[in-house]
């Protein structure tokens, strides 16, 4: 009889270990280490782990995996077809994607719970199902608790949306439809495949599947790793686009071995406030496309729906201008996204004043008030500071410097910023305004949406007179200071009235 042995696998960076440790000696995680079950085998006069998981059978990706020379690798199938790229049937989605779903490709989507995730991919391959045959495999709910989800989405309706690929032809009706799948067994789920053979295919989620060669829990490091590789494998083999969800740790991060996001071809993370409407699709892997690229939706009471103009959620009301406020153009991708800095500067009861950020990385914006009181001279060092974006949208990029910087001045001198102005530069340590990546798009935006003058670094700011905006290059952070509060009004000191209390 074959013995058995424990390994302990971390799951975090998946490094074995024959016993465990508190910390994991790879990535220095804490409490990372999973303890698996490891059936031995004879092979070779050895027993390894490598073994027991290379134990199916062995196939190939596809039918041309032989090796040929470069040189007489065609594109004609790809370039010739049409249908290169699928159209999901929403625009966000495909922006995100690099411009629709490629064949065969594996996307990976994480996301807090409750976020939308399994929403998005309903709604998605119902979409799909009107010209493609899809499969979703739905591993953590019944099939009554999906149908109850559909309804409530309309799905079953056909779809009329006008983004659409008009090119696209449906098919017919035996092989364009929607196959619903309750099912945990991942070897079922391969032979499924298989027999339908669809052009898409939804898992969700990756981390409830479980496959009975290993002795692991579901959810665990090699059942992740295992199943997400034979998922690859009939997709690749079989040209089946294979949308998986992804369960995310505490930290934000997708849970299980890093190894599976290094297997797919697109990771995306569903982001948002819970108590928001709004929820960013972002691309941080891609290898189809541009990485950082984000797709804006709404949740309604139908489901997603996608927004085109995204500027208008995150821009606050132009019409009536207050303290402390900045307008500033952030780039999310190839995406310009026009959005508004509230800033609130206090003084503090405490012995050391508070900052506190939303949307705004918290050691950015603790750098830039060291550069306002060394190079401006303005005393925040027993002031309370609060910075947030409007609409709770993530800025993390150094073009939104300038603008924290105006909205904090702005704030302490309870100024008000001209609303058709807008503010875009890195600002260094030593007080410079520094020049940041596709200004023109930014200022493209911007005039678009009616601004009338721009502050910007000096460095190449002569070729953008032709956008019709004011431009104001200015090299120092005082000087945009300047520039921005020259003329402006005082926050006009609203009355509180008090209505008088009847015992």
């Amino acid at each position: 009889m074959a013995k058995t042995r424990s390994l302990f696998v971390c799951r975090e960076c998946a490094a074995e270990f024959s016993q465990y440790f508190g910390k994991c000696p790879n990535c220095k995680t804490w409490s990372s280490l999973e303890e698996e079950i490891i059936a031995a085998t004879k092979k070779g006069g050895g027993t390894t782990a490598t073994q027991i998981r290379s134990s199916g059978p062995r196939r190939r990706l596809s039918s041309d995996s032989e090796p040929q020379a470069v040189a007489s690798v065609t594109l004609e199938e790809i370039v010739d077809n049409p249908l290169s790229r699928l159209p999901s049937g929403y625009g966000e989605f495909d922006r995100v994607l690099g411009g629709g779903i490629v064949p065969g490709s594996l996307v990976l989507i994480g996301g807090d719970p409750g976020i939308g995730k399994s929403t998005l991919l309903l709604q998605t391959a119902n979409r799909l199902s009107e010209y493609f045959r899809t499969l979703y495999v739905c591993a953590e709910e019944s099939g009554q608790q999906v149908k109850l989800r559909a309804q409530r989405l309309g799905i079953g309706v056909q779809s009329t949306d006008e983004t659409a690929d008009k090119a696209v032809k449906p098919v017919p009706e035996e092989d364009a439809d929607l196959y619903l799948m309750p099912e945990i067994d991942l070897e079922m789920i391969l032979t499924e495949l298989e027999s339908l053979r669809p052009q898409v295919a939804v898992i969700d989620s990756i981390q409830a599947l479980y496959y009975s060669t290993l002795t692991s829990a579901p959810g665990s490091v090699s059942q992740v790793r295992e199943c997400t590789s034979l998922l690859m494998q009939l997709a690749k083999r079989l040209n089946i686009t294979l949308f998986i969800v992804g369960h995310v740790t505490k930290e934000g991060a997708i849970a299980g071995p890093k190894v599976l996001e290094h297997l797919v071809d697109t990771v995306l993370y569903f982001e948002g406030d819970r108590f928001a409407s709004h929820r960013l699709l972002r691309s941080v892997k891609n290898r189809f496309g541009a990485t950082h690229e984000v797709g804006v939706f709404e949740m309604v009471d139908q489901g997603l729906k996608e927004i085109t103009n995204p500027s208008a959620l995150f821009l606050g009301n132009r019409e009536e201008a207050s303290s402390g406020t900045a307008t500033i153009v952030a780039c999310e991708g190839t995406r310009p996204i026009v959005v508004e800095l509230q800033s609130l500067v206090a003084p503090t009861s405490y012995s050391s004043p508070r900052r506190s950020t939303t949307g705004i990385e918290y050691n950015r914006l603790l750098q830039i008030l060291a550069v306002l009181e060394k190079r401006v001279g303005i005393p925040l060092s027993k002031l309370d500071a609060y910075v947030s974006s409007s609409g709770g949208l993530s800025v993390g990029e150094p073009a939104a410097d300038l603008g924290v910087a105006i909205a904090v001045a702005a704030s302490f001198r309870d100024r008000m910023v001209d609303p058709q102005t807008v503010l875009i530069g890195e600002v260094g340590l030593g007080g410079q305004v520094r020049p940041v990546s596709q200004m023109e798009l930014r200022l493209k935006e911007a005039s678009k949406l009616g601004f009338k003058k721009a502050i910007i670094p000096r460095s190449g700011s002569a070729t953008y007179e032709k956008l019709g905006m004011e431009i104001a290059p200015v090299s120092r952070v005082v000087d945009a200071i300047a520039i921005a509060l020259a003329g402006s009004k005082a926050s006009p000191n609203q009355e509180i009235v008090r209505e008088d209390i009847v015992e």
